[in-house]
């Protein structure tokens, strides 16, 4: 008995699973941190429908499977609603709030997005901002997030607030991970494993299964990190007094 029940509830999770993963790759890709309100209680919905499926043998699985898909299918109306409509998109998924304007507090923004004076200050102290006075705006997101715009006079200075050109920089490219090529990426910048083996060999790596990571930049230089890395250079001090491996 035992066993057909436990059978019933693996094939009940493994169908709420698939279920579950499908819909959510439907629904589209959004950061936790990201989310709205609205986001957050649907995930959570579908979430315990999903789960409900799974392990409540007392009632029937297409029941909650029918209420997973309706869930999942109003959410992507929601979206749909959310992206052609503005008004309705504000209502949906709210807007965003000013709480700070040239330094000064809007206490009535802040007393209707019942967001307590503690809680700014520590979300402008994330920032790295210790002084309301050098804010010129802080916004807080439906996704409960607060963005900060600092006063011209107190933003970090650029190369451009100095006239300096600057070279592109463009996101590495991945050659070896975990002691493995990854070939398709040389190709697509015009190099073959020959040229990965001299320029391992230059730097005393006899193996490539000795690498845990390397990576091409944009201007053609090569990063290598080793799977056992030591503290070998003069002066170098380990901070942790984690015995662990290398």
């Amino acid at each position: 008995m035992n066993l057909s029940v436990n059978l019933v509830v693996f094939v009940r999770s493994v169908f709420a699973f698939l279920t579950l993963f499908l819909y959510a790759r439907i629904l589209g890709k959004k950061q936790i941190a990201e989310l709205s309100f609205f986001d957050y209680v649907n995930g959570i919905t579908i979430g315990s429908i999903a789960a409900t499926m799974s392990t409540d043998l007392s009632s029937i699985a297409m029941h909650h499977w029918v209420g997973l898909t309706t869930w999942a299918g109003l959410v992507i109306i929601m979206q749909v609603i959310t992206i052609r409509n503005r008004r309705w998109s504000n209502i949906i998924q709210g807007e965003s709030v000013v709480l700070v304007h040239n330094g000064k507090i809007l206490e009535r923004n802040m007393e209707k997005a019942r967001y307590p004076i503690d809680t700014l200050i520590s979300a402008l102290h994330g920032k790295s901002v210790f002084n309301i006075m050098d804010v010129e705006f802080a916004l807080l997101e439906p996704s409960g997030q607060l963005s900060v715009q600092l006063k011209s006079q107190k933003r970090p200075v650029t190369p451009e607030d100095l006239n300096l050109e600057t070279n592109y920089e463009g996101v590495n490219v991945e050659v070896i991970v975990n002691g493995i090529v990854i070939n398709q990426n040389l190709e697509q910048l015009g190099l073959d494993q020959k040229w990965l083996q001299d320029q391992l060999q230059q730097l005393g790596i006899k193996s490539i299964k000795e690498i845990f990571y390397a990576a091409i930049d944009t201007q053609g230089t090569l990063y290598v990190d080793t799977v056992k890395d030591r503290l070998t250079f003069p002066g170098t001090v380990n901070p942790s007094d984690y015995e662990g491996p290398d």
